[in-house]
């Protein structure tokens, strides 16, 4: 089985790209999805946080408080440090075990959609790293827009992720989604034509 790395920068439009994966029947093993399950309600995950960033971030009725959280992590760069110290190795542990259940059920390929693939170094378990891009400015408007948040809040956040110059050094595959959903869905399918007849390059 032939295991596909999706990443790109935040608002990059990697969802968009994921979700012309699954319409052509490819698993999609989403990181994001993930590191949402592995913090429910009385997790080790959730324990770990609240020792570790106080009750502050933590909802009245003992679940996460996810906006406290960021405020208080893409603020501080040591504090998103030490958040991905207790959520990685518990969301790659999840990935690894879903893609041998898909391998087991016999798929030829499956998508690991993670926006840390490089960082985490989850890009070492795949075959062909695909990378989404958009422009500095397009990324801003997508991410106050999707977020509801200040212009100060968006450039922390893009700021606190690695840069997509470094990103492509990694990278097989470059998608451009700066364009029309018609441009993105054609790269798509022929880079997908290219790795199931053509091989990786």
């Amino acid at each position: 089985m032939k295991i596909i790395g999706l990443t790109g920068g935040i608002a990059s439009g990697k969802s968009f790209v994921s979700d012309i994966l699954k319409e052509e029947g490819i698993p999609i093993i989403d990181a994001d999805i993930i590191s949402h399950q592995i913090v429910y309600k009385g997790s080790e995950a959730l324990k770990e946080i609240e020792r570790e960033f106080g009750k502050e971030v933590l909802n009245t009725d003992g679940t996460l408080n996810r906006k406290s959280l960021g405020n208080i992590v893409f603020s501080e760069k040591d504090k998103l440090e030490k958040l991905n110290r207790i959520m990685h190795p518990k969301i790659i542990d999840e990935i690894k075990k879903r893609v041998e259940e898909i391998k087991e059920q016999g798929f030829n390929l499956c998508v690991i959609d993670a926006p840390l693939l490089i960082e985490t170094g989850l890009y070492r378990i795949v075959d062909i790293v695909l990378l989404v891009y958009v422009n500095i400015d397009v990324q801003i408007k997508r991410l106050i827009k999707r977020d509801n948040i200040s212009l100060n809040e968006a450039y922390k956040r893009i700021s606190s992720q690695m840069s997509f110059e470094e990103k492509k050094k990694y990278s097989d595959y470059i998608i451009d989604n700066n364009g029309s959903r018609e441009h993105t869905k054609n790269q798509v399918y022929n880079i997908l034509k290219e790795i199931i007849f053509g091989g990786s390059k």
